[in-house]
């Protein structure tokens, strides 16, 4: 007698990618890159915020302070926990919590982008307007803070990224092959190969 059994099960979605990293290291250029090659939704977690909240970042820390933004950040990647499939581009502080990479490691791996001090600062002076995206951190001219505040970090990046990419002087499309390559060797890793 043959033995019936239920319909073939959906294949399980796969890991969000989560991309960390200061300011201006290209989380939502390469996630978008990362979309489009894998064919998945990209979730700019600050676009969602800001379109949340009705106004800009820089409106929400005058306002309420970076108090007030790291908490409804808190909020939003709590929403984004269960979910799997994503690309996923986070605030540059969303590592400052540890209850975030906790909720973004869940059902993600961490990718963090790094790039030279220099190159950070001259994306900051290109992009326009600076100040309702990028509001200061510390006071001081965003463009200047962003070594010092880079540096320091950088051991919670560390701590929570699986995969580490430089996009110093890299393309969007180069960094994207970087990162398919890491993540293959990642799951080679994982998988014991």
């Amino acid at each position: 007698m043959a033995h019936l059994t239920g319909p073939d099960p959906q294949p399980a979605q796969p890991p969000n990618l989560v991309l960390i990293g200061y300011r201006a290291t290209g989380k939502t250029s390469v996630g978008a890159g990362l979309a489009e090659v894998l064919q998945r939704p990209l979730v700019d977690l600050d676009q969602v915020l800001v379109r949340e909240a009705g106004r800009p970042i820089a409106d929400i820390v005058a306002q309420g302070g970076w108090a007030e933004f790291r908490r409804l950040e808190k909020e939003l990647v709590a929403r984004y926990r269960d979910a799997r499939g994503l690309i996923l581009a986070t605030g540059g502080g969303v590592v400052l919590d540890p209850d975030n990479v906790t909720a973004l490691r869940e059902n993600g791996i961490l990718i963090w982008l790094t790039a030279d001090p220099s190159v950070i600062q001259a994306r900051l002076a290109q992009d326009q307007p600076r100040d309702a995206n990028r509001p200061s951190l510390t006071g001081a001219d965003t463009i200047r803070e962003a070594a010092a505040v880079a540096e320091e970090r950088a051991p919670l990046y560390l701590a929570a990224a699986q995969i580490r990419i430089d996009t110093t002087h890299k393309s969007v499309l180069q960094v994207v092959e970087l990162l398919l390559e890491a993540l293959k060797s990642e799951e080679a890793k994982n998988l014991g190969g």
